[in-house]
């Protein structure tokens, strides 16, 4: 009798396929909630005793002890950071980590806020959901806030940070004041446009290739109670691109810009200013409360009705009005999430996290995932928002879409991996717009191994950026095409002990560096026999 060389799925495979949902709900998010309450009394705790800033000097020195260590073994093996890959955003996992290096490098927490200098200091791991608890009830925010709480404050530097005010203040490294690194020499560097300023400009997007990044300084910016949103729906493309482009290049008038986008010409288009009180034209509306439906259904209840409205939400509500739907993937996860009956019994459960979903994926959601489902950012120049939205509905046809204008700013030394759009005659442009594609595509025949690729050539094509946290195809001559590395090939070179330490960029994002959650477990499995 003839078998097939595919192995039969175990009966827990099957449960945690079959019955993905029902498993988050009663096991993923019961978790999820207990650690939540750790990290929280954890935090209050640290936070209140001041215990953060007299440890800091001590954890710093132990990073510098264990590189020290590193080099007395003859520098064998390249380093990375110890924390668990299964913690970051990103859908995949590294597996550089099972031959690298481990530093350990527990740095979560805040430093010191300075209100006179308008700054805050912060370790690396701190992340968005601390940093607006601590922050917004005293009167102050920082100006970019990416809106999912467990994004990290490190990973945002090292990678891409983007929020709905990166048109007014751009990037999160355009809002750093300085870094604070360990570098693979075992040197504690002050990196600022005044110390250092090659690793200042060289430090964001560099994905810890250039030293460990122990402490962050970011300028802060008075808040308001909160958010008056304009909710405007749009019926063509035309229309969506215009008013879009129109109200990002208006720092002046707004704090906060977004597009969602529903279908090929319909979208609504949000705009935000904060204030410090609740006018006649619109209504008080806590967003973040557990009970309430998902920010994006929300928001389309103004296209279906056909008026525009505005609408005042508490800050820290607007902040991270995504995070507990994760945008809208939490419906394939467990897609009776946002159903009245579910949100009013456990809407204040969301979401599970992230490392617990991806330690739980099994064979054939793997298989379905890198098939169908699709997580990219990709950044591109303003002018070409129609043509993206087009190819995006041609190639993918995948609704919503995320809008999130940027400004990319050049600095005073022309440093870094991504600059301003050139334009053939010389001209240039700051503003981008990040188009956020999650989901899963309704494009008959759909394959996202052939779809990616020609994803990746459009936006190369278009003088765009692909963000760096989503699976790459690129080949390394094209990610240099895509990315700036000249200065950084340079400073590579100077930095004593760096290209012995440290992989490129290249290395730790690509393929050849991360894969899926299900081929990571395998990979261990045959480590963990031979320990044994």
């Amino acid at each position: 009798m003839k078998t097939s060389g595919r192995r039969m799925p175990s009966v827990t495979e099957q449960v945690l396929t079959r019955y993905r949902g029902l498993f988050a709900t009663l096991v993923l998010l019961p978790v999820s909630v207990l650690y939540k309450i750790y990290v929280s009394l954890r935090d209050r705790i640290v936070f209140s005793l001041k215990i953060a800033p007299l440890k800091y000097d001590q954890k710093v020195q132990r990073v510098i002890e264990q590189i020290e260590a590193w080099k007395r073994n003859s520098c064998r093996e390249k380093l990375c950071t110890a924390r668990s890959g299964w913690k970051s955003m990103s859908e995949l996992v590294p597996t550089y980590k099972l031959s690298h290096r481990k530093i350990d490098i527990g740095l979560y927490d805040i430093l010191e806020i300075d209100e006179e200098r308008r700054l805050l200091k912060v370790e690396p791991l701190a992340t968005m959901g601390r940093i607006s608890r601590h922050l917004v009830p005293r009167g102050w925010t920082i100006p970019v806030v990416p809106e999912l709480d467990d994004l990290t404050v490190g990973g945002l530097i090292m990678g891409f940070g983007v929020e709905t005010s990166s048109h007014k203040y751009g990037l999160i490294q355009h809002i750093c004041e300085s870094f604070d690194i360990v570098t693979a020499e075992g040197k504690l560097l002050r990196c600022s446009a005044s110390e250092n300023p090659d690793l200042y400009y060289l430090i964001p997007w560099s994905h810890g290739t250039l030293g460990f990044l122990v402490a962050a300084q970011l300028r802060i910016i008075p808040a308001r109670k909160y958010v008056r949103l304009h909710y405007r729906p749009v019926y063509s493309l035309d229309e969506m691109v215009d008013v879009f482009e129109a109200e990002s290049r208006d720092t002046g008038k707004n704090d906060f810009v977004e597009g969602l986008v529903y279908s090929s010409d319909t979208a609504v288009v949000l705009c935000g200013t904060m204030t410090d009180a609740v006018e006649a034209d619109g209504p008080l509306n806590p967003i973040g409360r557990w009970y309430k439906p998902w920010f994006y259904q929300h928001a389309r209840t103004y296209l279906a009705e056909r008026k525009e409205g505005y609408e005042y939400v508490p800050l820290r509500d607007y902040f991270h009005r995504h995070t507990r739907s994760y945008f809208w993937t939490m419906e394939d996860i467990i897609p009776f999430g946002n159903h009245p009956l579910f949100r009013w019994l456990l809407g204040w459960a969301l979401p599970p996290r992230i490392e617990l979903l991806k330690y739980t994926e099994t064979e054939t959601t793997r298989r379905l995932r890198e098939r169908h489902h699709v997580v990219q950012d990709i950044l591109m120049p303003m002018r070409y928002l129609a043509k993206s939205i087009r190819y995006l509905d041609e190639h993918f046809e995948l609704y919503p879409l995320w809008l999130c204008p940027m400004a990319v700013h050049e600095n005073e030394r022309g440093l870094g991996f991504i600059h301003p759009f050139r334009g053939e005659h010389g001209s240039t442009d700051e503003l981008y717009v990040d188009v956020g594609v999650y989901g899963t595509p309704k494009k008959e025949n759909f394959d996202y191994a052939s779809a990616l690729p020609s994803l990746e050539k459009f936006v190369l094509d278009h003088k765009g950026y692909q963000a760096l946290y989503a699976k790459t195809t690129l080949s390394r001559e094209s990610f240099r095409a895509m990315f700036d590395h000249k200065d950084y090939d340079r400073l590579r070179e100077q930095l004593p002990y760096c290209k012995l330490a440290f992989d490129e960029v290249y290395d730790k994002v690509s393929s050849k560096g991360r894969t899926s959650p299900a081929e990571l477990r395998r990979m261990k499995k045959p480590r963990l026999r031979r320990r044994r």
